[in-house]
C-alpha cells in the first residue's frame, strides 16, 4: 500500500511561507500602502513643530478634571441667561447703580462662551416680562445670574421662587440659600451657632443706635445686604467710635436698610470660591496681595479701589496647614449657608493669633469669564480652571437631569 501525503506551505502573519517566499497579494498590498501613506516626519520637522506648540503654562496649585458630559451637553435646546433689570430709579446712589449694571455686560459675555461651545442660550432681563417670556419659550434651564430685583437685593430670592413655580429648573443657590445669603446678620448667627470663626459685630437697624464700645477698635460698618463692595468707601476702617457712629447713620439714611458694625480683622485676606460639578466640591484658594491701601494704612477692598488697575492681584496661599484648616471650614460653611453649585467666600487671617475669620459670604457670586470676577480669576490664574470647563461642568449636571426627565414617561 502506497501512502500520499500532500504538503502545503505554511504562511506567517508577516506574508512569508515557512520555506521563506512571500504572498503574491501581499506584495501588491504593501505597494499600494507605500504610495498613500505619508511618509514619516524627519528629526528636523518634529523639532520645529515642538517650536511652534505654545509653551505649557505651569500654575501653583494642581489643576483639577472637572465632570464635563458632552453627551449630556447636546440634550440641552435653549439656556435661559436671565440677569437683573438695572434702572438708575432703582439704587439710592450712582456707585450702587454702576455696581449692579456691569452684570448687563456679564451675562452677555456668558451667551457668547454658551454659543462657542455649542449650547443655544438667550439673554432674558429679570424685569416684569420675565416670567411671561419664559413661559412662552420653555427653555430647558435658567442659567440665574439675577443679583437684584427692582435694585434691592433682598429680594433676590424671589426669582428662585418663582421658577419653582413655573418647574423650570436653575442653577444656583434656592430660595432659602439667598435669604440666607442677602442678610449678613443671619450669615453671621448661623456662623456663629456652627462654631465658624467670624468677627464680633453688632446688628444696628436704626440711625442714632450707639455703638458697642466693647467691639473695640479699629472698625469697619458694612450694610446688612448688597455685594460689590457697595458702602464700603475709602475710609471705611474707623479707629474711633465717633467715625464709626458717624458711618452708621451715613449708610442707614443713604440706603434705608439695616447695618452691620464689625471688628475689622489686620492680617491677609484670602479669597475662598467653590464650585461643585456632578461628581465632587471644589475647593480654590486666593491671598490678596493688595497694591493700594485705600486709606493708607489698612488692606481691604474700597468700592473705588475696584479701578485701579493695580489695586491688588491673588496669589496661592503659601502655609498649607491653613489651607487645610480652611478648606474645612468652608466645606461646612458651604452647607449650613445652604449654598449649591457655585460660591464665594471672603477670609480676613489675624496676623496675631493665625485664626482665619470669615467676613462675607456670597451664595450666587458673580459668574462670568471675565477675570476681574474673583471667581474666574482665583481659579483660572492659580489653579488653570478655565471659565469655559467651568460652564460646560455646571451645565452637563443639569443637562443629566434634563435627559433623564425626558425620557420618563408621561402620566
Amino acid at each position: 500500500m502506497v501512502t500520499v501525503t500532500k504538503t502545503t506551505d505554511a504562511w506567517r502573519a508577516d506574508g512569508q511561507t515557512t520555506q521563506g517566499k512571500e504572498q503574491p497579494a501581499n506584495i501588491e498590498r504593501r505597494a499600494r500602502q507605500s504610495d498613500t501613506r505619508p511618509a514619516k516626519p524627519d528629526k528636523q520637522e518634529k523639532q520645529a513643530k515642538r517650536k511652534d506648540r505654545p509653551p505649557k503654562v505651569k500654575y501653583p496649585n494642581p489643576t483639577p478634571r472637572l465632570s464635563v458630559s458632552q453627551k449630556a451637553l447636546k440634550e440641552l435646546r435653549l439656556v435661559a441667561v436671565a440677569y437683573s433689570a438695572v434702572e438708575r430709579e432703582f439704587f439710592p446712589t450712582e456707585e450702587a447703580y454702576h455696581a449692579e449694571k456691569e452684570v448687563e455686560s456679564r451675562a452677555a459675555q456668558v451667551l457668547q462662551v454658551m454659543e462657542r461651545i455649542g449650547i443655544p442660550g438667550r439673554l432674558y432681563s429679570a424685569d416684569e416680562y420675565l416670567l411671561t417670556n419664559l413661559l412662552v419659550d420653555r427653555p430647558d434651564l435658567v442659567l440665574n445670574l439675577v443679583d437684584t430685583l427692582r435694585g434691592r437685593d433682598g429680594l433676590q430670592a424671589s426669582i428662585p421662587g418663582a421658577l419653582e413655580l413655573l418647574g423650570i429648573p436653575y442653577t444656583g443657590a434656592r430660595m432659602r440659600g439667598l435669604v440666607i445669603g442677602n442678610d449678613r446678620n443671619l450669615v453671621k448667627q448661623i456662623l456663629k451657632a456652627n462654631d465658624i470663626p467670624t468677627p464680633d459685630y453688632q446688628y444696628i437697624k436704626r440711625s442714632g443706635t450707639k455703638v458697642n464700645p466693647d467691639l473695640g477698635l479699629p472698625l469697619i460698618v458694612k450694610l446688612n445686604e448688597g455685594g460689590g463692595s457697595v458702602g464700603i468707601d475709602d475710609e471705611a476702617v474707623k479707629e474711633t467710635l465717633e467715625g464709626a457712629q458717624k458711618q452708621v447713620d451715613e449708610l442707614i439714611n443713604t440706603y434705608k436698610v439695616p447695618v452691620i458694625v464689625e471688628r475689622f480683622i489686620v492680617g491677609p485676606e484670602i479669597t475662598v470660591v467653590v464650585f461643585e460639578d456632578r461628581r465632587r466640591r471644589h475647593v480654590f484658594l486666593g491671598q490678596k496681595t493688595f497694591g493700594v491701601r485705600p486709606d493708607g494704612k489698612y488692606e481691604f477692598t474700597s468700592l473705588a479701589s475696584y479701578d485701579a488697575p493695580d489695586s491688588y492681584h491673588y496669589a496661592p496661599v503659601q502655609d498649607q496647614e491653613l489651607v487645610k484648616r480652611i478648606e474645612q471650614c468652608v466645606t461646612k460653611v458651604f452647607k449650613v449657608l445652604h449654598s449649591k453649585d457655585y460660591s464665594k467666600y471672603d477670609i480676613r487671617v489675624d496676623e496675631k493669633t493665625g485664626t482665619p475669620y470669615f467676613t462675607d459670604c456670597n451664595a450666587n457670586t458673580a459668574f462670568g469669564p471675565s477675570l476681574g470676577l474673583p471667581f474666574t480669576e482665583v481659579a483660572e490664574t492659580l489653579y488653570g480652571v478655565k471659565f469655559e470647563k467651568v460652564l460646560e461642568a455646571l451645565l452637563s449636571r443639569y443637562a443629566r437631569k434634563i435627559k433623564a426627565r425626558r425620557a420618563e414617561p408621561r402620566t
